[in-house]
């Protein structure tokens, strides 16, 4: 089984793209605490790599700006590619297929909007609009 639930803050706005197809693609990455050990020298976290495809993508874009807390379930993927340089890369990142905000929207800075002046690209949504 392969399955992977995280719950963390966004370490900066995403990234939304569109394939050559047109299906939207966001990327982004989630900071989540590590328990700390009695003898630990204070909080320490991971970084996840996330991605996010379509209507899902969109979402996250519009409506999630760093440091706001996410809760995304997925499955991870580990993919190869041909650097510039001839060497061979290796990226392992979670495939979301599940969001859900936590905490109050004004925890965190509001995102970026994208496309009103640059690129032209989705909409904002309105909170009423989100279906979760």
């Amino acid at each position: 089984m392969n399955l992977v639930i995280l719950k963390g803050r966004l370490t900066k706005d995403s990234e939304i793209r569109y394939t050559q197809s047109g299906k939207a693609v966001a990327t982004f990455t989630i900071a989540t605490d590590k328990r700390m050990a009695q003898n630990s020298q204070g909080p320490t976290a991971d970084f996840h790599n996330c991605i996010a495809w379509e209507k899902l993508a969109e979402t996250i874009s519009n409506n999630a700006g760093k440091g706001r807390e996410l809760l995304v379930k997925g499955h991870l993927q580990t993919r190869s590619y041909d650097a510039q340089d001839g060497s061979k890369r290796y990226v392992t990142e979670v495939v979301v297929t599940y969001m859900e905000f936590c905490g109050k929207k004004s925890d965190a800075p509001a995102p970026a909007k994208a496309g009103t002046a640059a690129g032209g690209f989705g909409q904002p949504v309105d909170d009423e609009e989100i279906p979760f």
